[in-house]
């Protein structure tokens, strides 16, 4: 029960042990993003195993498109954690609560632009790039359904980075329990006994993260000892927006950057026919689960490295910076290795077709080694952000994944074209993702040594 209450308490980073805070703060958001991931997976399992090969296909397909459209979010929400802890590591009371009232206000305003250029971009998008007539209008449907219940996907997002700056990873993780579960037992509903189909699982997606996002907000409101959230600080305010803007924005190109790669690898995965697109989706979303580790410890290094740097306590990032990334490598490899262990019966879980699970862990396996290199790619990318450097992995991301990613993946598949393969050989598509991570790291690295990062926090 104390280890539980002790986990539910917000971390203040600028004391005690680092390795110990981190931990303490990453295991609830590692939880909590691999309840997250249950959400697409689920989906696709329910949809691979009571509609068909096909509609996984149109789930993996949209899944670009969404990652694209709610890079919004994903900026703001950086811009916002960033923001709210180097200012809770500084002590600063007034600033921190009109940062969050700002917050709420950058929510609605992202909400109303998601729906528009959702509803408006969605199938002229999807015939662009070269989707199958078959699952055309399956991921039409899918699209729009995930777009229009935006509210909820803006609302979680932001709200959970506010949370994790104010050093609360926990109670995200709680809420997401429940919409897992609750996401789950609708995506059966749907499908299964309703027979919606594809629609029904993106139904399912958006009440249940409207749930989690409605627990978020409460919990919030509750932690009104370290700030003030009243009407008062709910208005706009140039200054604090656009210090969540300035740090986010870099964050959300990143993320518009990795999808708009996803989208035009998509396109050239869409050339290998329905059976490669359902393997590709499985593929991506055990894919999902092996980043978590780095992500989450990469997000809290953020969390970690904005308090100390708003506390002045640069030693303290040094030797947090080493053990944070000892231990994300550390976890990684084992999660890596229990997938390619146990790949098979994982693949098993999202078709019956025994000639994709083959495919699926063949390609698993090309990615193994990257895995590794990307957590420390993550958690080096993660100080720099925390002490208010976002450009840099910015700039960094834009290189590795249109200048290496899509680069290679176009000519490795166009170099092994021959009478065999007259596509190429669809393995490159794998290839080319694995040494665009290798050499992003060996990037990372050399510019996180370089410490122009140091200089960035705010005043």
């Amino acid at each position: 029960m104390n280890i539980f209450k002790k986990l539910y308490e917000p971390v203040d980073m600028t004391t005690g042990t680092p390795w110990k805070k981190i931990l303490l703060f990453t295991i609830p958001m590692l939880i909590g993003n691999i309840t997250q991931q249950l959400y697409n997976t689920v989906d696709s399992i329910v949809v691979g195993k009571y509609v068909g090969d096909n509609a996984l296909a149109a789930v993996g397909s949209a899944g670009p498109i969404v990652n694209l459209l709610v890079c919004l979010f994903v900026g703001i929400s950086m811009g916002a954690s960033i923001t709210v802890s180097q200012f809770l590591g500084a002590r600063r009371r007034e600033a921190l609560s009109k940062t969050i009232g700002n917050c709420l206000i950058l929510i609605v305003i992202a909400t109303v632009v998601i729906m528009v250029l959702g509803t408006v971009m969605t199938r002229p998008l999807l015939v662009a790039l070269n989707t199958p007539e078959s699952i055309l209008d399956w991921c039409t449907d899918y699209l729009h359904i995930m777009f229009w219940g935006g509210a909820g996907l803006a609302f979680y997002n932001i709200l959970s980075g506010v949370l994790r700056g104010l050093g609360d990873s926990m109670a995200a993780l709680l809420y997401l329990v429940i919409a897992s579960v609750l996401n789950i037992f609708l995506d059966l509903f749907f499908v299964r006994s309703l027979g919606m189909g594809v629609a029904g699982v993106a139904l399912a997606t958006v009440i249940a993260q409207a749930v989690s996002a409605l627990f978020c907000l409460r919990r919030l409101y509750q932690m009104r000892d370290l700030f003030d959230m009243n009407l008062g600080y709910i208005r706009w305010d140039t200054k604090y927006a656009m210090n969540i803007i300035r740090l986010g924005v870099p964050s959300g190109i990143t993320q518009a950057i990795l999808s708009m790669a996803m989208i035009l690898v998509q396109s050239l995965t869409n050339t290998f026919g329905e059976q490669f697109i359902a393997a590709n989706v499985i593929v991506m979303r055990v894919d999902g689960f092996a980043m978590l580790p780095n992500m989450s410890f990469g997000t809290a290094m953020t969390t970690y490295a904005g308090q100390n740097v708003g506390a002045g306590r640069y030693d303290r990032v040094t030797e947090g910076t080493k053990q944070g990334t000892i231990l994300a490598v550390g976890v990684t490899t084992l999660i890596t290795g229990l997938i390619l262990l146990f790949g098979h019966a994982l693949m098993g879980l999202f078709t019956n077709t025994q000639e994709l699970i083959d495919i699926a862990v063949h390609l698993i396996r090309i990615l193994a080694v990257g895995y590794i290199a990307m957590a420390v790619l993550q958690c080096l990318s993660g100080v720099m952000r925390g002490a208010g450097d976002t450009m840099t992995p910015m700039w960094i991301s834009i290189f590795q994944t249109l200048g290496v990613r899509v680069v290679l993946a176009y000519l490795f598949v166009n170099m092994t074209k021959s009478p065999s393969l007259p596509k190429g050989d669809q393995n490159m598509i794998y290839v080319s993702l694995m040494c665009a991570w290798l050499i992003g790291t060996i990037v990372t690295c050399f510019f996180f040594f370089k410490g122009n990062w140091k200089k960035r926090a705010l005043r």
